[in-house]
């Protein structure tokens, strides 16, 4: 992919995020702290850089100083970064002769209409100026254009009251327009060539934005002053600490690594490490009421993520509120794979870890049935396991729920970008070099489709506005990002993602080939209102094609993480159920639906415990192999 560029102190540098796929940007961005966000107001009003002082003569010698032994820092930094495939670093040239071809026949068809449109884009240009020039002229601030929609990037009011940086921002407006115009202009025959012309032309445009260049950020050159250079000296220092991090890769950090550690200050919940596998440690939870219930449930997190994500503090932990309900809960800690070592492990090893997992729960408590609970890529995995199990005669499970989970994949929205052949032959290289998909390739990936929030701004903040990043826990797991094994990531991404195997025409495990509607045990599914990642009318269409009669769907507030991670008593986002059942389209349900203020949780517990048995003596996990969370997590990428 691509990759577009950021400005440190006093030269362009790559902005990434090392958001993790589930962090999404929007939750990153609204739940991170935002009074130091760029943009924001400057504490003292200026007319125009003229009112600006100089720096003091020694404070800048001294920064000169920091700044030239940083730049040999920053070049011994960069030398480190190994290369990578050219499939993962752009689109392939199919798509440019796409959008060639189509530009040549939106030229051949409709010439006026192409020609109009440069000529408006030289008269908004020529107006523009023509007024800016009036203003400095005559001293005047800028006029202040209230109709214009509100953009985050420019609430410092200089962009508006000084005619400098009016100029730059409204001509920085127009050349977006103008541009993405243009690219609506194209006509290539292929329709997801359309969709991948218009992410990259929103790339191209989000990455001109004047907030990204030190001389055209108002806030980044106020704080330079009002700190003598220091800010450009401490943006520098974050530069070239973030680059040696990642071996001469710039990945941003959104979050204070040593403000956490896992097991003492997030991921407390008191459990035990009962079984370890080569995969996966499984943990089970210490009861905290006298009585459980006699269905054992067992948790599989997503196999790309760190499962603490549900244990990030005690207020909003599930895994303590769901041991609070009374159920012996089990949760899976996947081992983050390593380079080279786990270069074949496939989906066959991840379905046969469930199993295993599965048959430690049922020995453990000695019941002969389970609950599960899926999410995400984990929900993925589990419904091609009920699957299987189901073409066996195995009926093991009793209930399953799906937290934000896809198993139909003939709409990809955003990531239709990236699932094709150019970038996932890409990725082929890049596993076959190193056995692994690395955490930071998908990082980038996942960050850049919401690049204003997780790549642009904290880019500004670190190395233009010399900023700390902040300590909080979401960030913290969002940067605590897992390697995937590299048959796996073939599997995934050209046999279910690409293909859609398991909703059409069936995906072969273990021997086995299992479709989307063998899933006939009672499910209940959770997906949320403004999920990027997991779209929830692509969940909503992949549950209704299952084959299960008991079925129930709640749609969530909010995104990929705060709709799951949202916990009774903070009434923020509510949720939707509805009686229409599945055999019309997912607007009819949402039609039909009523809305509850505050989490579901207590409305998917509602439907859990009649499906859990009845209640037995609380299980004591005993002392086992490791305290909870277990050894695995602590396993960097």
């Amino acid at each position: 992919m691509a990759q577009p560029t950021a400005m440190p102190p006093s030269a362009c540098a790559k902005g990434q995020s090392s958001g993790s796929p589930l962090a999404t940007p929007a939750e990153a961005q609204a739940s991170a702290p935002s009074d130091t966000a760029a943009g924001s107001p400057p504490r003292h009003a200026l007319e125009g850089l003229a009112t600006l002082n100089p720096m003091l003569p020694e404070a800048m010698a001294r920064n000169i100083s920091r700044i030239e032994e940083l730049s040999q820092r920053l070049i011994a930094a960069l030398a480190q970064r190994q290369p990578q495939s050219a499939g993962v670093q752009g689109p392939g040239p199919d798509l440019y002769q796409a959008a060639a071809q189509g530009w040549m026949k939106a030229m051949t068809e409709q010439p006026a209409r192409l020609i109009q449109a440069q000529t408006s884009y030289w008269a908004e240009t020529l107006r523009l100026y023509a007024s800016a020039q009036a203003d400095l002229a005559a001293g005047r601030v800028a006029q202040a254009d209230d109709d214009a929609p509100k953009d985050p990037r420019f609430r410092n009011p200089l962009w508006t009251t000084n005619p400098f940086f009016s100029l730059v921002r409204r001509q920085y407006q127009i050349n977006a327009a103008a541009i993405s115009k243009a690219a609506a202009e194209v006509q290539p025959d292929d329709p997801t060539a359309r969709r991948r012309i218009d992410w990259f032309t929103r790339q191209m445009i989000d990455m001109m934005a004047p907030t990204n260049f030190l001389a055209t950020n108002p806030d980044a050159l106020q704080r330079a002053v009002e700190t003598e250079g220091e800010s450009l000296v401490r943006g520098l220092e974050n530069l070239v600490a973030d680059i040696e991090r990642n071996g001469g890769e710039v990945v941003v950090s959104l979050v204070d690594r040593d403000a956490f550690t896992v097991g003492e200050n997030i991921a407390t919940s008191e459990g035990t490490v009962v079984f370890r596998h080569p995969l996966f440690e499984l943990i089970q939870y210490a009861p905290t009421t006298d009585q459980v219930h006699e269905t054992p449930l067992i948790l599989f997190p997503p196999w790309i993520n760190k499962f603490y994500i549900l244990d990030l503090k005690p207020q909003n932990s599930l895994i303590r509120w769901l041991v609070g309900q009374g159920y012996t809960l089990f949760v899976i800690s996947w081992r983050n794979p390593e380079v080279r070592r786990d270069a074949d492990v496939g989906m066959d090893d991840y379905v046969s870890a469930y199993l295993t997992a599965m048959d430690e729960v049922l020995e453990r408590t000695g019941q002969p049935k389970l609950n599960a609970v899926g999410y995400c890529i984990g929900g993925t995995t589990l419904a091609l396991t009920l699957a299987l199990l189901r073409s066996r005669g195995d009926q093991r499970v009793g209930a399953a729920t799906f937290f934000t989970t896809l198993t139909d994949f003939s709409e990809t929205g955003e990531f239709t970008t990236f699932l094709q052949d150019d970038f996932l032959g890409g990725i082929d290289e890049e596993v076959a070099r190193t056995g692994v998909l690395g955490a930071q390739l998908m990082s980038r990936t996942f960050s850049f489709l919401r690049a204003n929030d997780l790549v642009w701004a904290p880019a500004i903040r670190a190395y233009m506005l010399g900023e700390t990043p902040p300590a909080f826990d979401l960030l913290y797991w969002n940067a605590d990002a897992t390697n995937l094994p590299g048959k796996m990531a073939r599997e995934y991404l050209r046999g279910l993602c690409q293909s859609n195997g398991f909703a059409q025409g069936g995906f072969t495990v273990l021997g086995q080939k299992v479709r989307l509607s063998d899933v006939d045990l009672p499910i209940c599914a959770i997906a949320c209102e403004n999920d990027h990642i997991a779209p929830w009318l692509d969940c909503w269409r992949g549950f209704s094609m299952t084959g299960a009669q008991d079925r129930t769907f709640i749609l969530s507030q909010s995104g990929h993480i705060a709709g799951i991670v949202n916990p009774p008593g903070r009434i923020k986002y509510g949720h939707y159920t509805s009686g229409a059942g599945f055999g019309g389209s997912a607007q009819t349900w949402r039609d039909a639906a009523r809305f509850l203020e505050g989490s579901w949780w207590p409305t998917w517990g509602e439907w859990l415990a009649p499906r859990s048995g009845g209640m037995v003596a609380a299980r004591d996990p005993g002392e086992g192999l490791a305290p909870a969370p277990g050894t695995y997590v602590h396993q960097p990428a």
